[in-house]
């Protein structure tokens, strides 16, 4: 999400303000935020050591990551709903405690699935803290303009986390095992469990919507499939298997969309989706996060396993993208009051293409300078293109319903993630298994362990003789960096879309 998701909210009433004890539960409900934004990038760094210890194949290691974001986003609407009929702090309670006993359990996992199985517990618990932060702010903080300025704070705090993320991972790769970037959610939730029923006062809607169990069901029903097609298809191609799961998560879909659209209280309002700037917005925000994770999805290996760095080295490598990207979001405010967001937005997603195009055509360099320059330009593009989406996303939708909104982005922002890693991601895996040219001499089961991942073809090399090693190791460089290129221009392509949708969708100036 980006770091002024919710500058402009909807609201004029001037409430009492709060004092140090209000400024206090800020503080406190900042520690989810930044525990969830750290998690979206540390993993990356600790997948090498994750595929090394665990051995997991191709769709596996892409499940570790995607089944997290994919539990979340499909949640995240419905536990808002929860919040709002039982208890918006009772949740975050609830969901902080089970976050850190998951996160203990996941440090220890002695197989790929049962890492699988802690992350799909961590996106469930996750989804309760996202929704409860923002509604608890909004119940702290009654005045209007300390409002704004909390519910900015909290935003940036997903910038600022996943700046920290390459640090803190980095660094706790350096010193202890791939566990501990799980068990660093411990020591966070702890002040949270215990400061939290102190300092921030329970709130919940009076008139909450009724609970729809189909409709969470199909929500689900809607997501899962399709993107487990995705998955499949990237490693197998076209199987029955991908159709039916496409068809059967297509047609979900439309039935969900169909209930929405005839409940009374729907879990999900479709009118929003009627305004081309606020679905324009949803769009522009998507393609912008899978271009941001599936850019992270191969650097994090490129800098670690081709170019032999630490993982506080490669973290550090990625700082200044990092940092740009929070910059460029702060610098765009000012001149989305004086340019028109249709023009706004296509010139910050050059900056994306750009990096791309740096990617695609340094593919087989050996330095590090490339990819800062890529990441730079990337995170320049994508953190301006995103302050001003999420800006849109909230004022299109009328006052009623920037709850509703809010998870709509909280959801895109999600599904983008697990879209980066899934499509892009697959691509990389499936032109890196087409182009591995397998030395002569390497034992065939050793062939069949490189021929999953990158990481397994280096972590396979280590059991050969030094030469051949060296052979198998430069060959898979060369074949990851082939699906590097096609990738690239594939990310450019969609960067390109997005600039598209949004002259053609987004006509309104920000604060007008």
């Amino acid at each position: 999400m980006s770091a002024t998701a919710s500058i402009s909210l909807p609201g004029t009433e001037e409430g009492p303000r709060v004092g140090a004890r209000g400024w206090a539960a800020l503080v406190v409900l900042m520690l989810p935020v930044l525990l969830v934004s750290v998690d979206n990038t540390v993993l990356s760094f600790a997948l090498p050591e994750i595929s090394t210890a665990l051995r997991p194949s191709g769709v596996e290691q892409l499940w570790i990551i995607d089944v997290y974001p994919l539990v979340l986003a499909g949640l995240l609407v419905t536990m808002g709903t929860l919040g709002d009929r039982f208890g918006r702090r009772r949740l975050l309670l609830i969901g902080a405690t089970g976050f850190a006993l998951v996160s203990a359990l996941a440090a220890f996992a002695p197989t790929a699935a049962l890492l699988i199985a802690a992350r799909a517990a961590l996106g469930f618990f996750g989804a309760m803290l996202m929704p409860s932060t923002l509604s608890l702010l909004r119940s702290v903080f009654q005045n209007r303009d300390q409002r704004r300025l909390a519910i900015a704070i909290w935003a940036a705090a997903f910038s600022a986390g996943s700046a920290l993320g390459p640090i803190v991972g980095g660094l706790l790769l350096e010193h202890f095992a791939w566990g501990s970037v799980f068990l660093v959610a411990v020591p966070v939730l702890i002040p949270l469990l215990i400061l939290a029923p102190i300092l921030v006062p329970e709130s919940r809607d009076p008139n909450p919507g009724r609970i729809d169990p189909i409709s969470i069901a199909m929500s689900m029903a809607t997501m899962v499939p399709v993107v487990y097609a995705i998955k499949e298809f990237a490693v197998h191609g076209i199987t029955p298997l991908v159709v039916i799961l496409v068809v059967l998560g297509v047609g979900v879909g439309v039935l969900f969309v169909r209930r929405q659209l005839r409940a009374e209280t729907p879990m999900l309002d479709m009118a929003l989706f009627r305004r081309g700037m606020f679905s324009g917005a949803i769009l522009v925000n998507l393609l912008s996060v899978v271009a941001l994770v599936g850019f992270l999805y191969y650097v994090s290996q490129h800098l670690q396993l081709v170019l032999g760095l630490k993982p506080v080295q490669a973290g550090l490598a990625l700082i200044p993208g990092m940092a740009m990207m929070i910059v460029s979001g702060l610098i765009v405010v000012p001149i989305a009051r004086r340019v028109r967001p249709q023009v706004l937005v296509p010139a910050a997603l050059v900056f994306s293409l750009a990096g791309y195009l740096v990617v695609a055509f340094t593919t087989h360099a050996h330095g590090v300078a490339p990819l800062i320059v890529a990441f730079v330009l990337l995170g320049i593009g994508i953190g301006a293109a995103e302050t001003v989406s999420n800006e849109l996303i909230l004022a299109a939708a009328p006052p009623e319903k920037a709850g509703a909104a809010s998870a709509v982005s909280e959801t895109a922002f999600e599904l983008g993630a697990v879209l980066g890693t899934t499509i892009l991601g697959g691509i990389i895996t499936a032109f890196y298994r087409n182009s591995l040219v397998v030395p002569d001499g390497v034992p065939q089961a050793v062939a069949a362990r490189a021929t999953e991942t990158l990481a397994g073809a280096f972590s396979a090399a280590e059991q050969l003789p030094e030469a051949l090693g060296a052979a198998l190791r430069q060959a898979a460089a060369e074949a990851f960096g082939t699906g590097v290129m096609v990738t690239s221009l594939i990310g450019g392509l969609l960067v390109i879309c997005a600039a598209v949708i949004a002259a053609l969708t987004l006509g309104r100036r920000l604060g007008r």
